[in-house]
């Protein structure tokens, strides 16, 4: 047994019988849920890693006849656990559309209820389905380009597991009322706690597989994927700072009040947004185009100047979310000039991502998944031109607190995020599994479904949006406001019905890729080759 298996057990066991200690003596019964969701996930790490010591050789190849020993278990797993992310998120989506529409849905139960809700919907779809994404495809990618297995044996596994326990501690908590009310941060202390811990190994575990590297040069997609973990680490530590009431509640007070606590939650907001929807998932989009197009990225030295001018002016933005607050007013100026500044390293990404199928644009026609990355890349263009926009003060008073917001975010999540996670799962699951996909007709589908609830979605948001911020700036020729707020709500309700429609159609979507998922795996048949190339059309 190695030091590292005796370690772990030992941790393990330590971690589950502190929990059930904290349990013994919570406060509330959802705090001792969560301390006895740890303890069991403590004893059933320490029996999976003696499980897994009984089973393993001796000694683990890093190489087999000269080639890497690639360790694919961890990418397995997260691949499959985001699409089952994935549904869940978007499924709580479409309920919480329905109860805009038709509020009388939740029932009266507390659990159900739009507030809790909500932040369920947005964990589950940005950091269940998009975090899973994310770590089996900077997995996945910094080992083939650097022609090295992933560090470590356990470490892997750690992160995979103890990210997914993250996610379970959340999203529980936010159906059981434990929520510390921070956007895109409701989970309380110790959550943050084990997600630091998690994240830190993460790091690690990405650091070493480069420093093990068997080619010389980092590539462009690695820079984006550590800019991602690094800059979360940032944020999630400045935004995150409590002073827990006792060791056996759950609720914590955030070290900062006040301005400075807004502050300091919109530069993590839109810094998660920037980094992690956005930085991370163009590592996807710099690794998997080129590889599913068969063609070399079109101007590597422009990736270059997108990665560095991209990290640079997107951490100065968040300001441009608290426009005619109590934050100074050169705060505001200065998030509204980065953001307008972003435009051009986001198009100059959005171009080189294009640009790539220079010579390759006919497999449009005849490969859906390259399709489905090609779009997500158009969509991220639009998402990119539409928020500096709205960043302008001018443009933000009608814009701001109204649904134009909202559909401005979902064009990014399903079309940018949403798509290129779709195409980077169609590619990496057959790859890792070595299987040939199942139906590129069921892929098909997929894009045109779940395209058609996209532009359901966003433009009734957009409608409704504008509509919203018209009604609620009308005057009468007296002076007084022509609208009464609930008349301005009752005007949304035809809007939220399309709305909650093209979600319906986005949720149909996943479910067609999770069948043919289904099958793939179900399937005997071998692709041949881990990654075996799209067939030629015969026109070519």
């Amino acid at each position: 047994m190695t030091i590292g298996e005796m370690l772990g057990i030992v941790l393990s066991f330590a971690g589950a019988f502190l929990a059930l200690f904290i349990a013994s003596k919570a406060y509330t019964a959802a705090y001792a849920f969560h301390m006895f969701v740890f303890a069991i996930a403590g004893f059933g790490s320490a029996f999976l890693i003696f499980k897994r010591y009984t089973l393993r050789p001796a000694v683990i190849p890093q190489e087999i006849d000269g080639r890497p020993n690639y360790n694919y278990g961890p990418v397995k797993f997260s691949s499959l656990a985001a699409v089952f992310w994935g549904i869940a998120g978007f499924l709580v989506g479409l309920i919480i559309a329905l109860e805009l529409a038709y509020p009388d849905l939740s029932m009266g139960v507390s659990w159900l209820n739009f507030g809790r809700l909500r932040p369920l919907h947005t964990s589950a779809v940005i950091f269940a389905f998009g975090g899973n994404v994310l770590i089996a495809t900077s997995l996945y990618v910094v080992q083939r380009t650097s022609r090295a297995r992933l560090a470590g044996e356990l470490a892997p596994w750690f992160v995979v597991l103890g990210y997914n326990l993250f996610i379970v501690i959340a999203g529980t908590g936010y159906l059981l009322g434990i929520t510390q009310s921070k956007e895109y941060a409701e989970p309380e202390w110790y959550a943050d706690l084990w997600l630091t811990i998690v994240w830190v190994a993460y790091l690690l575990v990405f650091l070493a597989t480069l420093w093990k590297r068997k080619e010389p040069h980092i590539y462009v997609a690695n820079w984006f994927t550590l800019a991602f973990i690094i800059t979360i680490a940032m944020l999630h530590l400045g935004n995150n700072p409590a002073i827990p009431v006792s060791l056996f509640s759950p609720k914590s007070y955030i070290v900062w009040s006040g301005v400075q606590d807004a502050m300091f939650q919109w530069w993590y907001g839109h810094n998660a947004v920037g980094f992690f929807l956005t930085a991370g998932f163009l590592a996807i989009m710099y690794y998997f185009v080129p590889k599913r197009a068969e063609r070399p990225v079109y101007s590597y030295r422009l990736s270059i100047i997108h990665f560095w001018a991209l990290i640079f002016m997107y951490i100065w933005a968040g300001p441009h979310h608290l426009h005619y607050t109590a934050l100074p007013d050169w705060a505001q100026t200065l998030g509204m000039t980065f953001s307008i500044m972003l435009w051009m390293p986001s198009w100059g990404g959005m171009i080189n991502g294009l640009m790539t199928l220079s010579g390759a644009w006919d497999k449009l026609r005849t490969d859906p998944v390259l399709r489905m990355l090609v779009v997500s890349v158009a969509f991220y263009g639009m998402s990119t031109f539409e928020g500096p926009l709205m960043s302008i003060k001018v443009v933000n008073s009608l814009s701001h607190y109204t649904d134009w917001t909202i559909g401005h975010v979902h064009s990014g999540a399903l079309g940018w995020v949403g798509f290129v996670s779709f195409g980077a799962l169609y590619c990496m699951i057959p790859w890792v599994f070595n299987r040939k996909l199942y139906s590129l007709k069921l892929v098909n589908w997929h894009f045109w479904v779940a395209t058609i609830g996209i532009v359901l979605y966003i433009t009734a948001m957009w409608v409704s949006g504008i509509l919203q911020g018209l009604m609620w700036r009308a005057y009468t020729s007296n002076g007084f406001l022509e609208y009464s707020f609930i008349e301005t709500v009752e005007a949304m309700h035809p809007f939220y019905v399309i709305r909650a429609a093209g979600g319906g159609l986005f949720l149909l979507g996943a479910l067609i890729m999770a069948f043919n998922f289904y099958k793939t795996l179900a399937s005997p048949e071998e692709a041949g080759a881990p990654e075996a190339k799209p067939a030629l059309a015969p026109a070519e």
